[in-house]
């Protein structure tokens, strides 16, 4: 990994000031950033620093303008600094931001969320997604009275112990398999079986006593792989044969692949539910929930214990329920139309430069991978072609585009991606393309 703003052949050098902000960085947090995937470890080179966002676009303190494929990894459906949403937290903020007891936004949200979830009868907010899932795994091991839970590989479910086994995310940018700190006796109750891999789950849950069965509907922390046809189904008839719960991570997909979510879109149910991100708006929030039965055995009604002082932030709710109100049937179809468009577009790029690509979306949400055959599983996304990722990366930064800084991550659209930033989009990464391919044959 790149730790200084020294020239490295192929790779935009940083400007000054970014260089020298960088430098200051890592005085003060490990590798100069707050989460591992921003340090472009999966690329190589020096991050840029932000200054400012709006609409589809940000800009770096430098002033240089990108197309951003980001969007803070998802939240931002409705692009940077939407009206809608800086008005109601300007109206929020004026009342107080913190209080520590119930606020009627609280409710508010839940209702929004419930409305295109109706499977979440309660629900808990918390701040992270790591919390989601942290506590979904209290519940699941408090409820059936097991240990042993079942992820698949490539899928993250944020950093708790539990589930540092195999994951996605920044942990698949890093290379790394697991994580020291977490106790073997601790990871030996976290199995792990390929995605779309339905013979391997079932063998796996009848071999020990599962609590939950977790997945990301769709994978996004390991570069964009959708569900197999009768994969998810399959999860469904698999977790009640053997009495274990189904967990559906949606702090990535929910409101992103469908305005319902994972439910909506493949028909199956789950027990449990986490979300994340679009629920915020831009601002640190995430729940969990599912059915009465279950959710009442949180404390206070319930013995299984879980809390957090800013859980259920005004400012936080506030933020999520404009995106939610924003964001309609009618809006959350333009996306995807343009998402569609998007992935069409980079087909079509791929094929005019005899390049393989597999590339898919779901919803707003996206990816591809620079491979010549189908991505079902984390194990064949790592066969994909990560140097030209890597080339493709940077130049597209230097065209103005801004990918995420891994292959192993997907990619997103929001409502202020109109047909004008597509084609914008679309013609320099065919020039990034082309780019990158010539420096990889200079090499």
């Amino acid at each position: 990994m790149t730790t200084s703003a020294e020239a490295v052949p192929g790779i935009p050098r940083p400007s000054a000031q970014s260089a020298a902000l960088m430098a200051r960085a890592r005085q003060r947090f490990p590798g100069g950033v707050n989460s591992p995937v921003r340090a472009f470890g999966g690329v190589g080179g020096e991050p840029f620093v932000v200054a400012r966002g709006e609409g589809a676009r940000i800009w770096d303190v430098d002033g240089n303008e990108y197309l951003d494929y980001v969007l803070s990894w998802g939240p931002l459906v409705l692009g940077h600094a939407p009206p809608i949403v800086l008005d109601a937290l300007a109206d929020v903020m004026q009342k107080g931001t913190s209080f520590g007891i119930p606020t009627g936004l609280e409710l508010q949200l839940a209702d929004a969320v419930a409305e295109r979830m109706p499977h979440l009868e309660m629900l808990r907010f918390v701040s992270s997604g790591t919390e989601a899932a942290m506590s979904i795994a209290r519940l699941a091991r408090a409820h059936t009275g097991r240990q042993h839970l079942l992820k698949f590989e490539g899928c993250y479910h944020g950093h708790a112990d539990s589930f540092l086994v195999k994951a996605g995310s920044g942990v698949a940018t890093l290379g790394l398999p697991n994580s020291p700190g977490v106790p073997d006796e601790l990871a030996k109750l976290t199995l792990t079986a390929p995605f779309n891999d339905l013979e391997a789950t079932a063998r796996l849950a009848r071999s020990v006593p599962l609590a939950a069965i977790l997945l990301e509907p769709v994978v996004g922390n390991g570069g964009f792989i959708p569900p197999q046809p009768g994969f998810i189904e399959g999860l469904r008839q698999i977790a009640d044969e053997t009495g274990a719960l189904l967990v559906f991570d949606e702090v990535m997909t929910g409101f992103r692949i469908a305005y319902g979510g994972a439910r909506e879109r493949f028909g199956v149910t789950p027990d449990l539910t986490a979300l994340g991100k679009v629920i915020g708006g831009g601002l640190p929030v995430a729940a969990y929930g599912g059915c009465r039965a279950l959710m009442e055995q949180i404390a206070p009604v319930g013995s299984v214990y879980q809390a957090g002082t800013l859980s259920g932030n005004p400012l936080a709710m506030a933020g999520g329920l404009a995106t939610l109100r924003a964001l309609t049937p009618e809006l959350h179809a333009r996306i995807e139309e343009r998402t569609a468009r998007l992935v069409h577009g980079l087909r079509t790029m791929a094929a005019r430069h005899g390049v393989p690509l597999v590339a898919d979306h779901a919803g707003s949400m996206f990816g591809f991978f620079f491979r010549d055959a189908p991505v079902r599983n984390f194990d064949d996304a790592k066969q994909s072609d990560v140097a030209l990722f890597r080339r493709f990366f940077h130049a597209a930064r230097e065209r103005g585009v801004y990918l995420a800084p891994s292959a192993f991550e997907a990619g997103f659209v929001s409502a202020a991606h109109g047909d004008a930033e597509i084609d914008a989009t679309l013609d320099r990464l065919d020039d990034a393309l082309g780019a990158a391919l010539a420096e990889g044959a200079r090499t």
